[in-house]
């Protein structure tokens, strides 16, 4: 945590330009952030939407960062809460709590325990943890983080300032950027799952060797127990910016483009392309050799088996468009009165027609 600061102060480092304010006529000193239904006296926090204003009533923040919103204004001026105004409030909160909070970093210097093979190359500022094993020919930029227990297998290039958290594994000849975070458990970079059957030799498989690699550009994130497969040629790349979340399986050969948002437990099969900006909630599935257009969405738990224009939003299994989805599920959730109806409406046509269910039908 940082030392306290007054509002006026955590505005000036943001640099924000509010579209109204309460402060300097309020300026409380901040010790930090926290939810609007959790603040405390000396903490900031956000509301984001009218709907959120009715926790505005009980909140005991000391500041808030409001939408242009007069009627949350004035409610947070009747509460004497100190506020300024401005569009997107979570994201100039996110910036506000990097004010008040960095996550715990290593030393710059290697633990005695770490094992760092001669011919790696290792920069200026570089933290290494107990336990590490760094292989042959690993390149590691400058201010790089490795957590305890990381393993980095041959020929390995890490970017300037990457962390690399405990019990992660680089596997050879994988490529990482500049300011990404891999988190613990992830493996990057080891063999895809490529197989094919043995001819003449029924119900036998025969390992495709997987000699490509693993790209992540910067600014990439990767979530705990997240595998990143390399492919038998060419390679699998994760565009600059993607986020991806825990448990989530990309298979070997992959194409992520940049500022791709990636939840929890998606699994992409081999080949899968993901243009720019793709967003995949939790538990989607993406068939082999498809073609995700840019700024596409796919809600959770679809999966899609098709190539989709850039722009679209599907949802379901099979993936169709969200709309026509939205549509079925109300539908389904009606069968049971449709059924009833039909039932009944068979029985009075076989009272009019004075005959028997069995013979209508």
């Amino acid at each position: 945590m940082t030392s306290m600061m007054k509002l006026s102060e955590l505005m000036e480092r943001l640099a924000v330009t509010p579209v109204a304010m309460s402060c300097p006529l309020t300026d409380p000193t901040l010790e930090g952030c926290a939810a609007l239904d959790r603040a405390y006296p000396g903490t900031l926090s956000f509301v984001e939407g009218s709907q959120r204003g009715h926790l505005m009533q009980n909140t005991q923040a000391s500041a808030l960062i409001l939408p242009p919103d007069v009627e949350l204004q004035a409610l947070a001026t009747s509460r004497r809460i100190a506020w300024f105004a401005i569009e997107h409030p979570r994201y100039w909160f996110a910036r506000a709590l990097n004010c008040f909070y960095q996550p715990w970093r290593l030393p710059p210097v290697c633990h005695a325990t770490a094992v760092i093979d001669t011919t790696a190359e290792v920069g200026e500022g570089v933290g290494v943890g107990a336990h590490v094993v760094i292989h042959a020919d690993v390149h590691l930029g400058n201010e790089v983080q490795i957590f305890p227990n990381v393993v980095i297998y041959p020929g390995v290039v890490v970017g300037d300032r990457t962390v690399l958290h405990a019990n992660c594994v680089i596997h050879e000849r994988t490529i990482i950027g500049a300011d990404c975070v891999i988190h613990s458990g992830a493996v990057i970079g080891a063999e895809g799952f490529g197989f094919v059957p043995v001819v003449d030799q029924a119900h036998r498989w025969y390992p495709m060797p997987q000699s490509g690699q693993t790209i992540l550009e910067d600014q990439v994130v990767v979530g705990c127990n997240t595998t990143i497969d390399r492919p038998a040629v060419g390679e699998t790349r994760i565009g600059a910016g993607t986020k991806i979340d825990n448990l989530v399986q990309i298979g070997h050969g992959s194409q992520i483009g940049a500022d791709s948002l990636i939840c929890a437990q998606v699994g992409l099969a081999g080949a899968t392309k993901l243009e720019q900006q793709v967003i995949l909630a939790g538990q989607v599935g993406i068939s082999g050799q498809v073609t995700l257009g840019a700024r596409t969405t796919v809600a959770a738990q679809s999966g899609v088996h098709q190539s989709l224009n850039p722009d679209s939003k599907v949802a379901g299994y099979p993936a169709i468009n969200h709309r026509l989805w939205l549509r079925a599920m109300a539908m389904v959730k009606r069968l049971p009165e449709l059924v009833q109806r039909v039932k009944a409406l068979e029985q009075k046509i076989a009272e009019l027609l004075g005959s028997d269910e069995s013979e209508i039908s």
